[in-house]
């Protein structure tokens, strides 16, 4: 795996996921044969936000779960941004325990 600076390289972009999430969203719903004013009112959004989501992958996350919802692949989510396995029996026990709420300065 690349790395850099520690972190794993990404070669996506925000913009380029985006896109890739809004095709992969218009391919399911063409493949379903949903119209898009049948899937905006299935997943409760208005017609221009699907719209313009599709278009552009502008979506706020509401909407865009409400959408995977309508389509039936909301679960796909469980798989992004996973926690890592625990390294030590320590580490583990720490998670268990709820953190102290922090306040900021004024």
């Amino acid at each position: 795996m690349l790395e850099s600076l520690g972190k794993p390289l990404q070669l996506q972009t925000p913009a380029s996921a985006q896109r890739m999430l809004a095709e992969r969203v218009r391919q399911v719903r063409l493949s379903q044969r949903l119209k898009q004013a049948t899937l905006a009112a299935r997943a409760g959004v208005a017609l221009p936000t699907l719209r313009r989501f599709e278009q552009t992958g502008e979506a706020s996350l509401k909407h865009l779960m409400r959408i995977c919802h309508a389509l039936g692949g909301l679960d796909e989510f469980e798989n992004i941004l996973h926690v890592p396995a625990a390294a030590t029996m320590a580490e583990l026990e720490a998670r268990a325990v709820r953190p102290k709420r922090m306040r900021g300065s004024q």
